[in-house]
């Protein structure tokens, strides 16, 4: 499961494009990733803000991508331990909790009850003999001769054992106790029994208790030849898959999948598939580090990352196409490092104008997540769905929004932006209602607490101006993508990177100018301007395909201009 490196010449681009340069930087970068199999997350609950879970889950082999499931666990290096139970007999199957369940046609789930004409019972007739492999308990079973039609193997905590029947009731399974020639005892399984069935039936397969420490996973068998695709909830989705039930009635439902096949799912949920290639491999790369970075994130739910907003969207292949993989095939193991590290690879839709540094948003100041100005996105500002904004609150509808949040307030009467930040998005802003009372919010809650598309706007007409480098006037901009530019005094030199702006004093000296806009606006209702739409710190996807499609700009221009100083590492399994 481990990759080994091999090490390669990444030549990055860094190209200082209002000016029309390119230089070229060299790297020669290893990461060692931790594995090549991310576990996501299909349907679970958080406990916060999502809740799907389910008591029957459904697989179905792709016809031609697979013909039958092995069943087994994951270890805890995410190795595939087969218990030797394999299911060639049918391409449908059902993962149910061992309960009283009947089966609903026209959902295809099974549900509590047992008022349906198909049944699956929860008591069975339960032979006291264990075993220590698979071919034994398979040998006890064909022993018994017509009952073993409406017999199956389960696996416990290491050992396996063969039970007869499935009842609704422990007087029902009892009763098959004279026809069975070995002694036993009724058994309804516990709150960690996974129960395999075929679909639509209450033909048993197998049934799988591993008392919390290890958790059910059927593993899709390969027709010869090809890479196995299955259909779970009518989404096709590559690898395997893994059923985690906690005590509970209900179980998560986890996809254990290799790296470069889970960013198959993501590219064409996260960026169309229509976009320029170098912005698809762009978001391959920061796909692909992104999910290395959080590997774990929800790890005491049993998986890596989620398949949603919350991490990234996931979204199996069935949106995907020639164009999308190949992004990802054209990409393949690279990751986006800073000083040999993963980065944060984070990503939204527009910017406004500007991106923003990490610690402005968030509380980190990482080095590559630094704030730019962004020339790219105005190229394609007819493309952009409510690229510029306009939203207006009444002091009411602001106290409103405040007290939503648990803030006790009286009407709103005024609202300042008390600070900017270098790039010209809202870093603190107060509201003062009726009472005299103050609110003061800094960093992104100037986005969340209004419930704004992004953190880049102004109120009631004001604008507010970004610190920047310019030569003579303002249309000589040199944006933040020169890092090599200084102003020599008395003291020597000093760097006018990072978007600041200085000034050399009458003694010489090179002092930085410490600048933020302000704005203010009373009245009985605010206007609010802005531009852009997500947290604006790292990539945008709209510059990206700016960048790709008017510009020319390679997928490595693009990751360069909005991760400052990152280099792409090469990660290749040998």
């Amino acid at each position: 499961m481990k990759r080994t490196l091999k090490r390669v010449i990444v030549y990055l681009l860094v190209t200082a494009s209002l000016l029309g340069i390119t230089t070229t930087a060299y790297a020669d970068e290893n990461y060692t990733a931790p594995t090549d199999t991310v576990r996501v997350g299909l349907y679970y609950n958080d406990g916060v803000t999502t809740s799907r879970t389910f008591a029957s889950a459904n697989l179905q082999n792709v016809d031609g991508y697979g013909y039958g499931y092995e069943m087994g666990y994951y270890d805890s290096n995410r190795n595939f331990i087969s218990l030797g139970v394999t299911v060639t007999d049918t391409n449908a199957i059902t993962m149910v909790v061992d309960r009283n369940l009947y089966y609903n046609s026209g959902s295809r789930s099974y549900m509590e009850g047992t008022s349906g004409s198909v049944v699956v019972g929860c008591f069975h007739y339960q032979i006291n003999e264990s075993f220590s492999d698979y071919q034994s308990a398979a040998s006890c079973l064909a022993s018994l001769g017509t009952l073993s039609s409406e017999s199956f193997i389960k696996y416990e905590n290491g050992k396996y054992y063969v039970c007869v029947g499935n009842y609704t009731s422990s007087s029902a399974a009892a009763a098959v106790a004279p026809n069975v020639p070995y002694s036993g005892s009724v058994n309804s399984g516990t709150s960690y029994t996974m129960t395999v069935v075929e679909t639509g039936t209450n033909r048993i397969l197998f049934e799988f208790d591993g008392g919390g420490k290890s958790f059910l996973a059927v593993r899709p068998i390969s027709t010869q030849g090809t890479k196995t695709l299955t259909y779970y909830k009518n989404v096709r989705y590559y690898g395997n898959f893994s059923y985690v039930r906690k005590g509970t009635d209900t179980f998560y439902v986890v996809n254990y999948v290799n790296i470069e096949d889970y960013v198959k799912g993501v590219l064409p949920y996260e960026m169309l598939a229509s976009w320029p290639i170098e912005a698809l491999k762009a978001l391959a790369v920061c796909a692909r580090t992104y999910a290395m970075f959080y590997l774990n994130k929800h790890s005491s739910m049993g998986f890596d990352i989620c398949n949603t907003t919350d991490c990234q969207v996931y979204g199996g292949t069935n949106s995907a196409n020639d164009v999308t993989d190949r992004a990802v095939n054209e990409t393949s193991g690279m990751y986006l490092t800073y000083d040999g590290k993963l980065c944060e690879t984070f990503y939204y839709s527009s910017n406004g104008g500007a991106s923003e540094s990490s610690e402005n948003v968030w509380n980190e100041a990482l080095p590559y997540l630094r704030g730019v100005i962004d020339p790219y996105e105005e190229a394609v500002i007819d493309k952009i769905s409510n690229y510029n904004w306009s939203v207006t609150y009444t002091g009411s509808e602001l106290a409103s929004k405040l007290q939503s949040k648990g803030y006790s307030c009286g009407t709103i009467t005024k609202f300042e932006i008390l600070e900017f930040t270098p790039t010209g998005n809202v870093k603190r802003i107060r509201f003062t209602d009726s009472n005299g009372k103050t609110f003061t919010f800094s960093k992104e809650n100037c986005r969340l607490i209004l419930g704004l598309r992004s953190q880049r706007y102004t109120i009631n007409g004001y604008e507010g101006s970004a610190n920047g480098i310019y030569v003579n006037d303002s249309d000589n901009f040199l944006s933040s993508l020169f890092e090599n530019l200084f102003a020599v005094g008395s003291g020597g030199t000093s760097s006018l990177s990072g978007g600041d702006t200085y000034a050399i004093t009458s003694t010489g000296d090179v002092e930085k100018i410490e600048t933020s806009g302000t704005a203010s606006s009373t009245g009985e209702s605010f206007v609010i301007n802005g531009s852009g739409w997500g947290h604006n710190v790292g990539m945008s996807q709209w510059g990206a395909y700016s960048m790709a499609k008017i510009y020319g700009k390679t997928y490595l221009d693009i990751l360069t201009f909005y991760y400052t100083d990152a280099v792409v590492a090469f990660s290749q399994q040998l």
